[in-house]
């Protein structure tokens, strides 16, 4: 051998001894859960890149598809601070048809709830718990102060920028009468959700419901819960624009006002309904029922008319709806961005239209997308798939981003925020690792970024499909491999 060749050797071998050593910890972890026993069945994946370059720093089937359970909001919430920028507000809008006279103070004609597709409207994420007043307490003070002091008409709400299928057409039956199965319309209210409160007596008792809030006209609740088990197990089922609910499953014994979350029928008729009752309450008297302009198009009742403008309410910024939609991993919110992004490009907001952009807007940057299959905004339908090779690449473009401080931040932080609060507790990865997490049945994953010892930041991928576990247990182990990308040293 050269001399030339002789040192060319020495350094590939004194490279590749560095390398190793970077990543042993990591390679260790990866080999464990290759021979796991949970995993005989399992399909897992794993990719971990530097920012600096597209180069894969480690990797295990990192480009098979998985279902990505609720880290797939990464995907949506990135793609819309990218393209609507983190100070993007919503917009809702108060208008009227008609005739107002304004000597007597009549509005001979309807008032009009103009949805833009936010979904923070009375939202708990964004109510000041001093404030006992309600977006539509707020907006009938508003309106009398227009002089408007009696409407010869009806509260219509408009929900039309948004399609009116308000569910996912992969979302399953279990969830969609449930809080995290609300979804989202174009005049959103309330996050969408009621909290039905349950008594409970002695193990295999029947339970009964003492109070429902807030009310939901028509609501029917056919109540089969039982007392058993130390859990909630409590489920509600019911179709969107159906007022017929039944609620089964178990919750705790010698429970008072145990709190089960159901969504809310109709949205949109929810928030006229909840307007017209403000307005009465200050004196303005509504003469025709709440209503919406899909009831009024199914009826053949829908007439098209100018209107106009009262006020226009606005969202808090994009980069606050973001934060909670991560931090809380909020499904309604997530698929609230889905749609807007569908509205914003092609007029109308719906589910198809939103996933086909997402995708080609990533494709679009380079981001291999094969084996990427979108059905919803949320991550909560198990027909989604995507590969942690795809997923890391989107999250090291997004360290790109002029937004890229919102996206960041809306993370949550290892030992410290959200779904990561009691995770890699003294360990190099707390308080360096931020990533959105992700969990339904047999589907569990992370997502997101860390410092390493080195002060470099690394962007990851990791999930697990179909285990013969616990979750809690996955949770552990995939803790385990957290734990030694943080330990990585370039």
């Amino acid at each position: 051998m050269t001399k030339h060749y002789l040192i060319l050797f020495l350094f590939l071998l004194q490279n590749f001894f560095s390398y190793s050593q970077t990543t042993f910890k990591l390679n260790t972890e990866i080999e464990k859960l290759k021979t796991d026993n949970a995993l005989k069945h399992a399909t897992w994946s794993i990719c971990v890149m530097s920012l600096k370059n597209d180069n894969i720093i480690s990797e295990y089937n990192s480009n098979v598809s998985l279902v990505p359970a609720s880290t797939l909001k990464i995907v949506t919430t990135g793609t819309a601070l990218s393209m609507l920028g983190s100070n993007f507000k919503f917009e809702t809008k108060l208008q009227y048809d008609g005739v107002l006279d304004s000597i007597t103070g009549t509005l001979k004609g309807n008032l009009y709830i103009i949805g833009g597709g936010d979904p923070t409207l009375d939202s708990e994420y964004f109510k000041d718990p001093k404030d006992s007043l309600t977006t539509t307490d707020k907006w009938a003070a508003l309106i009398k102060s227009k002089g408007i002091k009696k409407i010869n008409g009806a509260v219509i709400g408009d929900a039309s920028v948004f399609e009116d299928n308000i569910i996912p057409s992969q979302w399953i039956w279990s969830d969609i009468g449930n809080y995290f199965g609300a979804g989202a319309c174009g005049l959103t209210y309330h996050d969408n959700k009621y909290s039905l409160y349950l008594k409970s007596g002695e193990a295999g008792s029947k339970t009964i419901i003492t109070k429902i809030k807030p009310v939901i006209e028509d609501l029917q609740i056919i109540n089969s819960v039982t007392a058993n088990g130390k859990t909630d197990s409590a489920f509600i089922y019911g179709a969107p624009y159906s007022f017929y609910r039944t609620v089964e499953g178990t919750i705790p014994a010698n429970k008072n006002n145990y709190e089960v979350e159901g969504s809310i029928p109709d949205p949109a008729l929810f928030c006229a309904q909840s307007l017209t009752l403000s307005l009465k309450n200050i004196g303005i008297n509504v003469s025709e029922k709440a209503t919406t302009v899909r009831q009024l198009k199914e009826t053949n009742k829908y007439i098209s008319t100018n209107k106009n403008s009262l006020f226009t309410h606005y969202s808090p910024s994009l980069e606050k709806i973001v934060y909670w939609t991560n931090l809380k991993s909020l499904n309604l919110y997530a698929e609230h961005l889905l749609k807007y992004i569908a509205y914003k490009k092609n007029g109308i907001g719906t589910e198809m239209e939103g996933t086909q952009i997402i995708t080609a807007f990533w494709k679009k940057k380079g981001v291999d997308v094969s084996g990427f299959y979108m059905y919803d905004g949320s991550g909560l339908s198990r027909a989604n798939i995507i590969t942690t090779k795809t997923q890391t690449q989107i999250l090291r473009l997004m360290a790109k981003d002029k937004n890229f401080n919102s996206f960041y931040n809306s993370l949550p932080v290892a030992g410290k925020s959200g779904s990561l609060s009691n995770m890699c507790e003294g360990t190099f990865a707390e308080n360096n690792m931020c990533a959105k997490s992700g969990y339904i049945t047999l589907a569990r994953g992370y997502a997101g970024y860390v410092k390493n010892k080195k002060g470099e930041m690394l962007c990851f991928s990791l999930l697990a499909n179909n285990y013969e576990c616990t979750p809690t247990e996955m949770k552990n182990k995939l803790e385990k491999l957290l734990v030694a990308i943080s330990d990585i040293n370039n």
